[in-house]
């Protein structure tokens, strides 16, 4: 596979912690995406843009009112999109490991006019993990910030400051709990503000110990569309937050039927060859998926093969 990004892409999210790619799917993958996503949760063409300036905060149902798991009953297209090949590979080559798991994975429309969108900088670690952030680059993880509409900066683009660029900051370690109510610490943040801004198709990359927020969405009729995708090394049990199988009443016959092996690890199913699949797990019932009849199909020729060789030993 050729790789829409480069080393410096990689590089970067190493050092600072988060970089903005662009290019990585095409334009049918995008417009594919956007159509599922009007699907999901049916365009709304967006009204006058809220700003509170009342003292009320605003609460997280209300920015969060579109926001929803994988998988949806729509095409492939929004359901694979979150373990596309090149971000599989991406995330690989960042955390340096060859084994991935998709932890979280979201699709999220904002209309202008819903609510107040602004945030104050945080970091997302205290929702992904029971510790705190990891310098170590293989127990970090990635998140995937995806943009399938045009967005500009009255589009609300998450704005974020990078780890390079906190870490000017004094003490800055010791300001991450209970950071978004800290005015002295967003007001150092804030000469750092970085913006995600792009046209669709624009990625924004980052791990979970960056301080971002989202920005409010300020023009009349707009809308932003997004999907999340959070990965971590496998077997890190540090971090966590979605327990796939807890949704088992969602359409997983959409991906299991359309995703390739490799893609299905990411959920936590084995790959051909593994010792899962023996006797007791290819004897079922139940009708198999086209993907879960080819793993077993290259785990029985692996074995096949395995004895072959075993026997010429001999």
């Amino acid at each position: 596979m050729v790789k829409h990004y480069s080393n410096l892409d990689v590089e970067k999210w190493r050092k600072d912690g988060a970089v903005v790619i662009k290019g990585l799917f095409s334009l049918k993958e995008i417009q594919s995406v956007h159509k599922d996503i009007d699907k999901v949760f049916g365009y709304k063409k967006g009204g006058s843009p809220i700003i509170k300036n009342d003292g009320n905060p605003v609460t997280i149902e209300e920015q969060f009112l579109n926001f929803e798991n994988i998988p949806f009953d729509c095409s492939p297209a929004l359901n694979l999109i979150g373990v596309h090949p090149q971000l599989i590979s991406l995330a690989r080559d960042a955390l340096e490991t060859s084994d991935v798991r998709l932890y979280q994975s979201q699709a999220w429309a904002k209309f202008s006019g819903e609510t107040d969108f602004e945030q104050s900088f945080h970091c997302d670690y205290g929702n992904h993990t029971l510790t705190v952030p990891s310098k170590k680059i293989t127990q970090n993880s990635i998140t995937f910030l995806m943009y399938f509409s045009d967005v500009t900066e009255e589009h609300g683009p998450a704005h974020y400051v990078t780890r390079t660029d906190s870490d000017k900051i004094d003490k800055i370690s010791e300001k991450f709990i209970d950071n978004s109510s800290d005015v002295s610490l967003q007001k150092l943040l804030a000469p750092y503000e970085r913006t995600t801004a792009g046209v669709a198709g624009t990625i924004f990359a980052y791990g979970i110990d960056i301080f971002h927020r989202a920005t409010n969405i300020t023009k009349p009729g707009a809308y932003r569309y997004a999907v999340t995708s959070c990965f971590k090394k496998g077997k890190n049990d540090t971090i966590g937050y979605t327990a796939w199988p807890f949704h088992q009443q969602k359409p997983w016959n959409i991906i299991f039927e359309n995703a390739s092996p490799d893609q299905l690890s990411c959920f936590g199913v084995p790959l051909p060859g593994d010792p899962f699949w023996d006797n007791d797990t290819t004897t079922t019932d139940r009708k198999l998926s086209v993907t879960i009849q080819l793993c077993l199909v290259q785990s029985s020729i692996q074995s096949s093969k395995m004895n072959l060789l075993n026997s010429m030993m001999l």
